[in-house]
């Protein structure tokens, strides 16, 4: 009678071992789906990030874009204006300056 409650004992702990090593085997393969969830779902989450990035970048690029197109014509409006103020003084001032040239041309 001992014997065979030493043999039940030895069969339970068997199943539990094998038990154990299923559980062990389960629990590895969700580590590895969970493990190619995790890297699948970094991907997603890079992605997205790379697209934010990229549509932020693009407004910024296209708003220092426009300002800089701004302010050159800014520079540009204000050159014509220059030139313009500097081609009325040379207008302005071309018979003085050919009288002192001649006077001078001719005192020497």
């Amino acid at each position: 009678m001992a014997e065979s409650k030493v043999t039940g004992i030895i069969k339970s702990l068997n199943a539990l071992e094998d038990d154990l090593d299923s559980l062990n085997s389960k629990v590895s393969d969700m580590k590895k789906q969970l493990s190619v969830k995790t890297q699948s779902e970094i991907d997603t989450l890079l992605e997205k990030t790379r697209e934010m990035a990229t549509k932020e970048a693009e407004v910024i690029i296209n708003a220092s874009k426009e300002k800089a197109t701004a302010e050159s014509a800014k520079i540009s409006q204000d050159g014509e204006t220059k030139l313009s103020e500097i081609q009325s003084n040379i207008d302005a001032n071309f018979d003085e300056a050919v009288k002192h040239v001649v006077s001078t041309v001719l005192k020497a």
